[in-house]
């Protein structure tokens, strides 16, 4: 049974200002201590494989230096992440490179595919001549792509294609040499790239080995995450490597020439080797620039580490550089949980701010995220294959049975058919005499009767009786598709004077319909089958041979499952795989995002990744599971599913999930709703009992009666011990009032085989087993770092300081965008406040909301902004019924000025506008009716302070009836 575990009191009222300045925590993801250090890891989350590029201040228009990180994401969606920050400590997410890295069939967990530890990979990010670069391989999606923008926050990215993998490639612009564009990649080789970087032009296979240092101690095992870099006149690449009896860490190889060998007269390696850092795993990553005091730029690292099941977290470890070689840390050590100083200083108000962004965050699903722009990202919908279905379910070999002797019928090879009616069944069979060669048996040409991803059904009975023969022998039905490609499509053992049937299927791929394909019967190949003719070469009979084509019912990608779909999620929300955006939504219910069953799970998948093909679990062949980073050493998440609209056979809830996962979930059979908890744990079979895997466990379960609102809350626990995830699940009626469900589950450790290979994430989901079209809705998403073991009071100290401060500020003192959303998060606070309260959460995620506008709002009033001659205009507009907004703005300084236009629906930076002149975008807004704004000019003049102007514009309605000026 569930046991009742009643809401603590709240032991005092309201805090004021003074007993309580506001004085927010740091965000759950930043390990700023706010005192000029940090600790490392950094983030608490899993973001592997980190590349970093700075923007110069010159450059950023900002005035200062901005640097973005790029993570690897897999197999979820949207994808490869693009991180932001000031100071190197603290990051937010402010974009994604694409919304899916593919619209097939293994990105979309479509027809028995998926992409599981593969997908994207080990992206290299860099800044250029104003444009910004994204390269990563796939490993199972087509090889290496590189994308590119001229604006990473609100550009879009333009995406080519290498045409081949690359295993963690590194772009590199020889900056030294007129900025060549280079890839290194693998364990050292590299390719140069033609001038507009859509092909490979020039390869440099092995431009250092491994074999070349098998003396020095710190090399061992493969080099990996190579990345380049250009230090004071010297190139450096930065490898992992892994040598035995040690543990994972960074070598450093340094020379004069990039391509090294390439480039020595003798043909001789320059490239040197030093030990870059072996201490506590942290390793791989980027070498990052910060700029000095004295103009001069310090390197540090950013490297990441093993944190499972948390994930791979980030390190930023500064260096001190010696002879052109780095020692990272302390003396090359670099202890878990040590602290350094923070390389940026900030003001105290923005480094309050800094602190407050974080990768996770909680949600009440408004729908009041901005519109990014991987939401709009195209793609060409294949057409589906034409498929003549009288050709399916129906034989397609003539004379199968050999009723009409061997027509239609010849022998493969060498050999001779005669019929005999010793049939398996009907009257006769066919014998195959006279072989010389293994392959020789009955072949029928199909060639004209096979169709583009259509699967087909094969089968055929054999016998043999030579008393010579083996006791056992094995035959094939084979299908040879012209030239020397052949494939096995199905086999049998069969015993000497027995009929023994061969069965399988073959599907031919949707893109791939063969030029030619003859199937016959045949034996193992051997290659001097003549040695032996008793064992390789006797007479066999073959009877009821059958090819006969499934009817069709493979999914086709649609334009309405890749279209958006009107709703916007919040950047820390990531897709497990590429959604059905016909299957989810934030406007089918206001304030809810509801989860639809959009196909029935099969327990056909299996992890393609890995060689013994494992089966997936119903929860992991679940489409539309929506997920978040967890983060250490503690995590709660809580949420509230409105279940009336599920199906008999649907399950939904809440995760923390990987290869291995707990989740508490409502579960519908014979039309009762059931609360319980599952738990998997290692090891993992091959084959999987989907509905013993993810059966509730005793003493977890809880009928729900009439009830179709249930809360339900997630504590997961990384500390307890370090290396393990365990998990407590609560739920609630009403919200205030909670009980756990059994105790803690685990352990859910790192997965050896890494098929997931990230880090457990938080998974809002709904999965049918009996039929499609159930739905869940989902309420809210709320965090919070404390556990309701840890038997703590809730406490609303810092929620209390954050709505006192909030009343201390005066709307005139502040932009209208900036005062607007800070006021949205206080009337959130203010109604979380004033209800009842029932767990930390859901007095924590008000509070983050709240302290992060004040924060921006505290950044704003710390600089004064001086005035500038510069004026802004907004106007709505009509084109094709769809509502635009015509943005403008006028210099009147007596010199050119840099302005940066933005809008509710996107931003267009001008480098440089005359005197006199002026600057305009047309921001298209794609809705029918606009509602009434504002806008921002942004203006820098000779690199002083920017200054915001703003205008606000009406409403418009661009449908029926009288509408703005087209």
């Amino acid at each position: 049974m569930a046991a009742l575990l009643m809401a603590p009191l709240l032991l005092a009222g309201p805090a004021t200002a003074a007993e309580a300045p506001w004085d927010p925590a740091p965000s759950y993801t930043s390990t700023d201590r706010g005192d000029g250090t940090y600790t490392v890891p950094l983030l608490n989350a899993d973001v592997p494989d980190i590349s970093v590029a700075r923007v110069p201040a010159a450059e950023s228009g900002e005035d200062r230096d901005v640097y973005y990180m790029v993570s690897t994401t897999m197999h979820l969606s949207p994808g490869a992440p693009v991180m932001k920050s000031y100071d190197l400590v603290n990051w937010e997410i402010v974009s994604y490179v694409f919304d899916r890295a593919s619209i097939g069939d293994q990105f979309s967990l479509r027809n028995g595919e998926n992409s599981y530890g593969q997908g994207q990979w080990a992206s290299s990010l860099r800044y250029h001549d104003g444009m910004y670069y994204v390269l990563f391989n796939t490993n199972n999606l087509g090889g290496a792509y590189l994308y590119r923008t001229d604006d990473v926050e609100n550009g879009t990215w333009e995406r080519t294609s290498l045409g081949r993998g690359l295993h963690d490639p590194s772009l590199f612009f020889d900056e030294a040499n007129g900025g060549t564009p280079y890839i290194f990649y693998g364990g050292g080789s590299a390719v140069r790239l033609n001038d507009d970087l859509t092909s490979i032009v020039e390869e440099y296979p092995n431009v250092i080995r491994a074999s070349e240092y098998a003396q020095e101690p710190f090399i061992g095992g493969l080099f990996e995450g190579l990345q380049v870099f250009y230090i004071d006149g010297n190139y450096y690449l930065a490898v992992i490597t892994w040598p035995p009896g040690q543990g994972r860490q960074v070598v450093l190889f340094r020379s004069p020439v990039l391509l090294g060998r390439y480039e020595t007269a003798d043909g001789s390696n320059p490239y040197v080797a030093r030990s870059g850092l072996n201490s506590n795993g942290f390793a791989q990553g980027s070498l990052v620039p910060v700029a000095g005091a004295d103009g001069q730029d310090t390197w540090h690292g950013m490297f990441f580490r093993d944190t499972f099941p948390i994930g791979r977290i980030p390190a930023l470890i500064p260096a001190t550089w010696t002879d052109g070689w780095p020692t990272f840390g302390n003396g090359g050590v670099v202890p878990v949980n040590g602290a350094f100083p923070k390389p940026i200083t900030l003001s105290e108000a923005e480094q309050r701010l800094e602190q407050q962004k974080s990768i996770v965050a909680s949600d009440d699903f408004d729908n009041d995220a901005p519109h990014r722009p991987w939401m709009d990202e195209q793609w060409d919908i294949p057409d589906a294959p034409d498929i003549d279905e009288s050709l399916l379910g129906v034989e397609l070999l003539a004379n199968p049975g050999f009723e009409n002797g061997t027509t239609g019928w010849q022998v493969n090879g060498s050999g001779v058919l005669t019929t005999t009616d010793d049939a398996y069944a009907g009257e006769s069979a066919v014998l195959v005499s006279g072989r010389t060669t293994t392959g020789a048996g009955p072949v029928q040409d199909v060639t004209a009767k096979v169709q583009a991803g259509v699967t087909y059904d094969v089968s055929a009975m054999v016998r043999y009786d030579n008393p010579a023969s083996p006791a056992t022998k094995q035959f094939f039905l084979t299908a040879h598709y012209g030239g020397s490609s052949y494939t096995n499509l199905a086999s049998v053992t069969a015993q000497r004077g027995q009929w023994a049937r061969i069965q399988g299927t073959v599907t031919v791929p949707a893109s791939q319909a063969p030029t030619t394909m003859r199937l016959f019967v045949e034996t193992p190949w051997t290659a001097n089958p003549g040695s032996a003719p008793d064992v390789h070469l006797m007479d066999f009979m073959v009877d009821d041979l059958s090819f006969v084509g499934r009817p069709v019912d493979v999914e086709q990608p649609a334009p309405e499952e890749i279209a958006f779909n009107g709703s916007r999620l919040d950047e820390a929300w990531q897709w497990n795989h590429a959604p059905d955006n016909r299957y989810w939504s934030l406007t089918d219910r206001a304030g809810w995002l509801r989860l639809t069953t959009g196909k029935v799970v099969t327990g056909d998948y299996v992890f393609t990744k890995l060689s013994n093909r494992p089966e997936l679990t119903y929860l992991e062949e679940a489409r539309n599971t929506l997920s978040q980073r967890t983060f250490g050493p503690r995590a709660s998440a809580e949420t509230a599913l409105d279940v009336s609209g599920m199906r008999d056979g649907d399950t939904a809830g809440l995760a923390v999930y990987n290869r291995g996962f707990s989740y508490v979930a409502v579960r519908r059979e014979g039309g009762q709703n059931t609360l319980g908890v599952v738990n998997r744990t290692q090891p993992f079979p091959v084959a999987v009992d989907q509905e013993a895997a993810e059966a509730f466990l005793p003493g977890t379960t809880v009928a729900l009666g009439d009830a179709t609102e249930v809360h339900l809350k997630a504590d997961a626990d990384f500390a307890s011990p370090t290396g393990q995830l365990w998990t407590t699940f609560y739920y609630s009626l009403d919200g205030t009032t909670w009980s756990a469900l059994g105790g803690r589950v685990g352990p859910q450790t790192l997965d050896g085989s890494l098929a997931h290979f990230m880090g457990h994430r938080f998974g809002l989901f709904n999965y049918a087993t009996e039929e499609a079209g159930g739905h869940v809705d989902v309420d809210h998403y709320l965090l919070s770092d404390t556990l309701t073991a840890q038997g703590s009071p809730l406490d609303t100290t810092a929620l209390d300081a954050a709505l006192a401060h909030a009343r201390t500020l005066d709307e005139a003192d502040y932009p209208q965008p900036a005062w607007d959303a800070m006021t949205t998060a206080l009337a959130k606070a203010e109604a979380a406040r004033a209800g009842a309260l029932g767990t930390q959460n859901q007095i924590d995620a008000p509070e983050r909301a709240l302290s992060l506008e004040l924060a921006r709002l505290a950044v704003i009033a710390e600089r004064a902004e001086p005035s500038v001659d510069v004026s802004v205009t907004a106007e709505p507009r009509c084109v094709a019924g769809r509502a635009v907004l015509a943005v403008r703005a006028v210099n009147d300084e007596s010199v050119a000025v840099r302005l940066a236009l933005e809008s509710p629906y996107g931003s267009r930076t001008f480098a440089s506008v005359a005197p006199g002149r002026g600057a305009s975008h047309a921001f298209s807004a794609r809705v029918v009716d606009l509602p009434a704004g504002e806008v921002a000019a942004v203006v820098t003049v000779d690199g002083e302070q920017p200054v915001r102007i703003t205008a606000r514009y009406g409403a418009a309605s661009c449908g029926p009836g009288p509408s703005p000026s087209s």
